[in-house]
């Protein structure tokens, strides 16, 4: 087992090509976890019916997951390549090397110039995922980005919404403050978090560098 949390579990596997697989399996039934599930389905255009079935509704939020890493991977976002999705298991590329993960943003030791490229990358990714996926991650921080190969990968998914989600907005400035809130703290200079924002929903698209 790679890594293991309230919500899910997710194992390294291994494909028929012999490619490293993560296998990301949701466990949890607590009443807390559906209440947390339903307030990003509820506004979705795309899941109209919530089921009464805990069964149901935790694969529901695996197949959200699936397709919202689909649309990322599709216009350029570096997250783990979607494979396959059954009921609550959701089968992706693995973010690491020989079973072992790659380490979170959180965990990382670098120089500010490493820290510097880094952020301008989760932010132009930031972008890409709002204007060309139409999706906002919804829960971005520290603890939701991969750091593999010196890119920034950004995983756990499950959660966001479309940009026509009422909470879209709130869920976009959340995120933004808590990405800018953590390179702040490392010493970075960056632009005001609302500055950032228009960036992201307005601004010419930039594959790495300052805006």
């Amino acid at each position: 087992m790679v890594s293991s949390g309230k919500e899910s579990r997710i194992y390294w596997g291994k494909s028929f090509n012999n490619e490293n697989l993560a296998v990301k399996i949701y466990l949890t039934t607590s009443s807390e976890f559906r209440k947390g599930m339903i307030k990003y389905l509820a506004g979705d255009p795309r899941f109209k019916e919530i089921p009464k079935s805990t069964r149901k509704l935790i694969s529901m939020w695996a197949r959200k997951e699936f397709k919202n890493l689909k649309l990322m991977y599709n216009v350029g976002v570096k997250v783990p390549k979607p494979i396959s999705q059954h009921e609550n298991v959701l089968i992706m590329e693995f973010i690491g090397d020989d079973g072992m993960r790659a380490p979170l943003l959180k965990e990382v030791e670098l120089g500010l110039n490493e820290y510097e490229d880094i952020f301008y990358k989760v932010i132009n990714d930031v972008r890409k995922i709002y204007k060309y996926a139409g999706l906002v991650h919804g829960d971005l921080s520290e603890y939701n980005i991969m750091v593999f190969k010196g890119s920034p990968y950004i995983i756990d998914v499950s959660q966001s919404v479309k940009v026509a989600h009422p909470n879209s907005y709130d869920l976009l400035l959340r995120d933004i403050s808590n990405i800018v809130n953590f390179f702040r703290g490392l010493g970075l200079k960056t632009l005001d978090i609302h500055e950032v924002v228009e960036y992201v929903i307005n601004g010419e698209y930039e594959d790495v560098g300052e805006f």
